[in-house]
């Protein structure tokens, strides 16, 4: 396997950036950075945005064909957008970590002036007017936006193999899935097609893809970051969250996207804290809460394994550990099923033939659904997010296998929608999405067959510094992050 942290230890040059192939090497070794190196680069003028840029496209233009990640290549939009950072920062303005950084979205996030199709055919025509709340933070931070990633249609199932646009391939075996729905996020980024992306997890949409593609996925709390302009699964439980080579790399994005958003109802004016900085809080005192039942039941050998030998090493670094048991958080599809039919009902009566068939059966079959059922279960929901509280006065952190098993076969799904996940043996991930709390998946090792790992952390509610502390300190004493899928 390659890695990036050998070509991070020799890229380092004192060149200007129009010197650059001599000093940062290949197209690849560029791409290969992780976005904290490659702003660096920037910030020092060892590299600009357009050369970011143009490598991001090489790489795009040789492997986004395997991998099925794009859905829309902005590539003229980009380019233009990098030139203007870089000429900014010719005149002296430095908007921060992103500038310049090539950036790519999950396809239902609204980009203004640009394709938000939501893998769909319904939408394959639909352009925003309008920036979501989270891409204009990324704009204002200097971000260069590449375009935009497949995912399961509609983020309605957890495979990426449901798209009006074809499945998204996983780069460590192109005949095995991504994961979902943000499969296009996480193929693109353990490609290094991009720097960073967006997506988004309702049942567990950034850290299923981010288990099975080995990157870095956070879920962060209900409310920390605005849900505005992103296409609706379920309003109750929608997260939006960064999706990341690295963990710092995701705190460096969270950073950016957090906070309060007076047009979202959903967020929350809770203060947004220097997520890069706390990575470098002491985790010797934080106490480790092992949820054994069920997020231990029926591992796959390799995973447990993994996950075993990445517990122990937490404990070593931790004060203590100790099993715990978490609230009930009842069936999650009893609430996101109700409310995507909401959003789609006229559309799933008036074009039915627009939907791909796994899809519409599932929004369909919530066509009937009883109210009585949906107001309890919504209710639940409320019920878990306080109840959840009273765990973390024993514990810090919980800690589990992000997914039971790695990445299946694309051609074992049979277009299994979403609302299976939350009792799928294969997950550990929808119960967070009910609890509303912060949740990064890392990569902690690889099977025998090549095949990433991933480790779950999940924190009290706006906890997010607390959960990215454990993780970078578990990433820096681990190789796994550090490793490539072999593309050709």
């Amino acid at each position: 396997m390659n890695s990036r942290r050998t070509f991070l230890k020799g890229a380092v040059g004192a060149a200007a950036w129009w010197t650059l192939p001599s000093v940062a090497g290949s197209i690849t070794d560029l791409t290969g950075m992780t976005l904290k190196r490659a702003s660096e680069l920037v910030r020092t003028k060892q590299a600009s945005p357009v050369d970011l840029a143009e490598a991001c496209f090489k790489q795009i233009d040789r492997y986004n064909a395997p991998l099925n990640a794009f859905i829309t290549i902005t590539r003229d939009k980009a380019m233009i957008a990098a030139r203007e950072m870089e000429a900014e920062q010719q005149r002296g303005k430095w908007r921060g970590p992103l500038h310049g950084i090539p950036i790519a979205i999950k396809d239902n996030i609204d980009t203004a002036g640009i394709l938000t199709t939501g893998a769909s055919e319904l939408f394959k025509d639909r352009i925003p007017t309008e920036d979501a709340d989270v891409i204009r933070r990324l704009k204002n931070a200097g971000a260069v936006i590449l375009g935009k990633l497949n995912l399961h249609e509609f983020a309605y199932g957890g495979t990426t193999t449901v798209s009006y646009y074809g499945a998204a391939h996983n780069p460590w075996a192109l005949d095995h899935q991504t994961g979902g729905s943000s499969g296009g996020p996480a193929a693109a980024l353990a490609a290094d097609l991009c720097f960073g992306s967006l997506g988004t997890d309702t049942a567990g949409s950034v850290r299923i893809p981010g288990s099975y593609c080995g990157i870095v996925g956070l879920k962060p709390t209900y409310g920390r970051v605005s849900n505005r302009g992103v296409i609706p699964l379920s309003w109750t439980l929608d997260h939006t969250g960064p999706m990341a080579k690295c963990v710092e790399d995701a705190a460096i994005l969270l950073k950016v996207i957090a906070g309060y958003d007076e047009r979202d109802p959903t967020t929350v004016d809770v203060p947004v804290p220097d997520y890069a900085r706390a990575l470098k809080t002491p985790v010797s005192r934080l106490r480790l809460g092992i949820p054994r039942k069920p997020f231990f039941d029926d591992v796959d050998p390799e995973v447990a394994k993994a996950v075993e030998a990445a517990i122990d090493l937490l404990k070593k670094m931790t004060a203590t550990a100790t099993d715990v048991q978490l609230p009930p958080a009842g069936n999650p599809a009893d609430v996101w099923a109700p409310e995507i039919y909401a959003y789609h009902a006229t559309w799933i009566q008036e074009s039915p033939e627009k939907y791909q068939a796994a899809t519409r059966t599932a929004i369909l079959r919530a066509k009937d659904a009883n109210a009585a059922a949906y107001a309890q279960a919504r209710r639940n929901v409320d019920l878990a997010r306080r109840e959840i509280k009273n765990v973390f006065s024993q514990v810090d952190l919980l800690v589990t296998p992000t997914m039971k098993r790695p990445a299946p076969l694309i051609a074992n799904d049979a277009g299994t929608p979403r609302a299976v996940i939350g009792g799928n043996p294969g997950g550990n991930t929808a119960q967070f999405d009910v609890y509303g709390i912060p949740t990064i998946s890392i990569p902690c090792g690889f099977t025998t067959s090549g095949f990433p790992i991933g480790l779950q952390i999940a924190g009290a509610h706006w906890a997010e510094s607390t959960v990215l502390a454990l993780a970078y300190a578990y990433e820096q004493a681990t190789e796994s992050h550090t490793r490539h899928p072999k593309l050709s």
